[in-house]
């Protein structure tokens, strides 16, 4: 037996009456009518739209990879029709190159022969001259006096090749990062000037005799004195009493200054005693004499 409540109270159902109701709540609420809406989206779960434009997507996909094909392809096209410019304007310019430096080589090759030429008619027109003011002088005390005072003065000069005892220093550049720690021309002019400070009586770097018209210079990436191009080790020779020529070194400017470069960049500095060192006069250069009655 079931009970509803009514506006005015509660009303006694007969049992037919509440198994009627009771029917009627399982209709409405019949299982095949509330399973459709799931049974579609388990069936269906895309909308047919974006099932359709999905089922679309490939072909945009696969027209996609043919244009990328395509572009690369003509890319690499472009850059071996580069190449291929690039290759043949490089062998047809490659004679004219070639040409051009033999021609090079060979002028170089010929401004040598002629440098070495003169310099050779130099030296010979250097020892006639030479001869020439040895017959002119006499036995007399007055010519003798002239003779040694002419030579005094081509040993100062660099006229005259000179012989005797002095230093003999080695330096070159450091073993460190290219360009901190190599032998700069500035170098070299405080060594000369240290050892002239010093009393050196004549100096010569790699053989280059200097005198006062000599030049240490940096062209490029070596240095030249006397106009020549030096590469180290830079062997400087210079002659003066050795006991005195090294301690005085260190007292100039010269001494700290290499000291400071020897410890600090790691480059060479050796200094040694000779006994003998043999200075080359310089090529052409003469000293010319007067006398007055």
């Amino acid at each position: 037996m079931l009970y509803s409540r009514t506006g005015g109270g509660i009303v006694k159902v007969t049992g037919v009456d509440a198994h009627a109701s009771a029917d009627g709540r399982r209709a409405r609420h019949a299982p095949d009518a509330s399973m459709d809406l799931l049974k579609q989206i388990i069936e269906q779960p895309v909308d047919p739209d974006y099932a359709a434009v999905a089922a679309r997507q490939p072909d945009r996909r696969k027209r996609d990879t043919n244009r990328s094909r395509l572009a690369f392809a003509v890319i690499i096209v472009v850059i071996g029709v580069l190449f291929t410019v690039a290759a043949l304007q490089t062998t047809r310019s490659r004679p004219a190159a070639a040409k051009e430096r033999d021609q090079l080589v060979a002028r170089i090759k010929s401004a040598q022969t002629s440098r070495d030429a003169m310099r050779q008619q130099a030296d010979s027109l250097a020892a006639e001259n030479a001869r020439l003011r040895s017959n002119g002088l006499g036995d007399d005390a007055e010519d003798q006096q002239l003779r040694q005072q002419l030579a005094g003065l081509e040993s100062v000069t660099g006229a005259g090749a000179v012989t005797g005892p002095g230093l003999k220093i080695v330096v070159d550049d450091g073993t460190g990062a290219a360009g901190d720690n190599q032998v700069l021309d500035v170098d070299l002019q405080v060594l000369v000037n240290g050892l002239w400070q010093a009393g050196a009586e004549a100096i010569q770097i790699n053989g280059q005799r200097l005198t006062a018209l000599s030049a240490i210079r940096e062209a490029g990436q070596a240095i030249t004195v006397n106009y020549r191009s030096l590469t180290g080790p830079y062997e400087v020779d210079a002659i003066g009493d050795p006991d005195t020529l090294q301690a005085r070194l260190l007292e100039t400017s010269a001494g700290p200054w290499w000291n400071s470069l020897k410890d600090e960049q790691g480059m060479r500095y050796d200094v040694s005693t000779s006994s003998e060192l043999h200075l080359a006069a310089v090529p052409g250069l003469t000293v010319r004499s007067g006398r007055t009655r």
